[in-house]
């Protein structure tokens, strides 16, 4: 029996043709430069094996000659107008190589990534296939790594093709270049016929589902930011020193926006001589290990603590996924299924000079399940080392130092401390202060990302009185909430279901690409701060009245579920796209009519939309 085997890419292919060839096969080129067909015998099955790769989608879609001239039809029409599928002139090389080889080939098996986008894919080749074979059997292999074990167990026990998630990806794909091609066309040919400042540049003024509701969610924080006032506050602070430290207590109450009233409450206070112990509790508290870790909490982590942007992130961890090294990295879940084989993993590990010693603990006796998060999205585990790397530098090592650490990490114990809590009354207020003393530091050896420190404090006891060293008022005021992270901006489209995990990332580039949203570093940290135009398309859609805004997540978040449901088999790809359309279609015609409004003043105000302007914040 002949398989034809297609991989995503021509490294996975290289990868997945060694593994099971164990080494022994042939090598033959193809009319692309960047792919190879690879020839080998799979004894295991019985069958001739042909190991080859695509470059990502092998089909573009696009609307016909007739639609594709920006003035060559009114944008609305592009809610109704065909849309053509077809194999675009640079990947006609790699569909020549699948007709030739499909042509001998019993079976196609499809090696795609293993995720919604990869079943999409994999119909895509489909297609072209069965374009000379008609007749060929399909096959889908599964894996979550490129690791020996697990291509081998995919190789002999394929599955079918999900279809139901191809259409879902296909839906998305149509959705968004309708909406995308009407919205962007009307705003940008508006603004370039009323105001000269477009005009001259010929920018595009892109609209995306996606990308509007992320660049929302930015102008949002830094409108509150604009308009916060700060508030004056007060507080009533006392402190003793006793053992050569000084131990400093909080008011219970926290603070008040009242002088008066507190100053008031200060010299109650200070009408009692000595303040007594009323309490004082210990407890054995721990500082929880991390969970298994998805793709959104490796975006964050990676902006938050290794100083990279989620996109790149992303890029180096499948780069590192393709090279052997680590687990698939678009992953929901944080739970491991009961069955893995984690020994294995850990063992692999022990060579390494940092946390080789920490690793050989856990293998000889040190081992702690980890624990199980919320999400499982039945597809893949948790991202985790597949083998060690001990020669990567620059940011893949710091990708694949912090995805290792926290794999050892949630095989470890949490750490484990006692914290005592003074509880004390001065002249009729509650005031406390806390101390703690790490006992066993356990998954922190290994995790230096997580802070736990101890913080001394000297005894008390019961019933026991003293006079403080200091009471006095203090006063403060209300901080400002911050500009967004790009962390906040992963953790806020996560949450309102803006884009997957796996394209969240891209979306975020895109409004900074778009120069909608400005990178600005405030001394180590990066925030996004939205650019002019990024605040005047924003407030213009804001201000039409919309029953659900073009920038805000609602719309998004009910597409994404709607592909969540021609998955689940609930809903049909047609059902899903025709109610979509039709509510795009309606924000399109009340936007137009608003967007028409607009009429240059100096070339900076508006009417209407009043709230786009020209000039882009720099």
């Amino acid at each position: 029996m002949r398989v034809l085997c297609v991989a995503e890419k021509p490294s996975i292919a290289r990868s997945i043709s060694s593994i099971l060839s164990g080494g022994h096969l042939e090598t033959r080129p193809t009319s692309n430069r960047f792919i190879k067909n690879f020839d080998f015998d799979y004894p295991q099955t019985n069958s001739q094996f042909t190991v080859t790769s695509v470059s990502g989608h092998l089909l573009a879609h696009d609307f016909p000659e007739e639609y594709r001239q920006w003035n060559s039809c009114d944008p609305i029409t592009l809610f109704d107008a065909p849309i053509h599928t077809a194999v675009p002139a640079d990947s006609k090389s790699i569909e020549r190589n699948l007709l030739t080889e499909a042509r001998r080939a019993d079976t196609l098996m499809i090696w795609t990534d293993c995720d919604r986008e990869g079943e999409n894919i994999g119909s895509e080749i489909v297609k072209v296939c069965r374009k000379s074979r008609p007749q060929i059997v399909v096959k889908r292999a599964r894996f979550s790594a490129i690791i020996p074990q697990q291509i081998h167990r995919a190789a002999q026990h394929p599955v079918d093709l999900d279809m139901a998630q191809a259409h879902a990806v296909e839906a998305r794909i149509f959705l968004d270049l309708r909406i995308g091609a009407a919205f962007t066309r009307m705003q940008t040919l508006t603004l370039q016929t009323r105001l000269a400042q477009f005009r001259e540049k010929r920018e595009v003024v892109s609209y995306g589902p996606c990308q509007f509701p992320t660049l929302g969610f930015v102008v949002q924080r830094y409108n509150q930011v604009k308009s916060f006032v700060p508030e004056d506050f007060w507080y009533i602070h006392f402190s003793v020193d006793r053992d050569d430290m000084k131990v400093d207590f909080n008011w219970k109450r926290g603070h008040l926006f009242e002088n008066d009233v507190v100053a008031e409450i200060h010299e109650e206070v200070l009408q009692s001589p000595t303040a007594r112990v009323v309490k004082v509790t210990q407890k054995d508290v721990k500082k929880y290990k991390p969970l298994p870790l998805t793709t959104v909490e490796l975006q964050k982590a990676g902006s938050r603590l290794l100083r990279l942007a989620p996109k790149k992130v992303l890029d180096i961890a499948e780069k590192l996924y393709q090279q052997g090294f680590l687990s698939y990295p678009r992953t929901e879940t944080d739970q491991y299924d009961p069955q893995f084989n984690f020994m294995t993993l850990i063992e692999k590990q022990t060579a390494d000079p940092a946390w080789g010693g920490f690793a050989t603990g856990l293998h000889g006796g040190n081992f702690n399940a980890p624990r199980r998060g919320k999400n499982n999205d039945k597809a893949h585990p948790p991202i985790h080392p597949t083998a060690h790397a001990g020669n990567l530098a620059g940011d893949e090592k710091k990708v694949y130092e912090f995805i290792t650490r926290r794999f050892l990490a949630s095989c470890s114990t949490d750490a484990e401390g006692k914290e005592t809590i003074v509880q004390v009354d001065y002249g009729g207020e509650e005031f406390n202060a806390t101390g703690l003393i790490v006992l066993r530091r356990n998954y922190l050896e290994v995790y230096p990302y997580d802070k736990w420190s101890a913080k001394e404090i000297p005894n008390f006891e019961e019933g026991e009185q003293f006079v403080p060293t200091t009471c006095e008022v203090k006063d403060g005021q209300t901080s400002s909430p911050s500009l967004l992270t790009e962390a906040d901006l992963v953790t806020l489209m996560d949450k309102n279901g803006i884009g997957t995990d796996a394209t969240i990332a891209q979306h975020i580039q895109t409004i900074v690409d778009r120069e909608y949203v400005i990178e600005r570093m405030d001394g180590a940290t990066k925030h996004l701060m939205p650019s002019t135009l990024g605040i005047g398309l924003i407030e213009g859609y804001n201000e039409i009245g919309f029953e659900r805004s073009l920038s805000k997540p609602q719309l998004r978040r009910e597409t994404e579920r709607g592909m969540v449901r021609i998955c689940e088999g609930t809903k049909s790809k047609a059902d899903m796209l025709t109610e979509s359309i039709e509510q795009y279609r309606e924000m399109y015609v009340l936007a137009k009519r608003e967007f028409d409004k607009v009429v240059s003043v100096g070339g900076l105000r508006t009417h209407g939309c009043r709230h786009i302007h020209i000039a882009r914040r720099r």
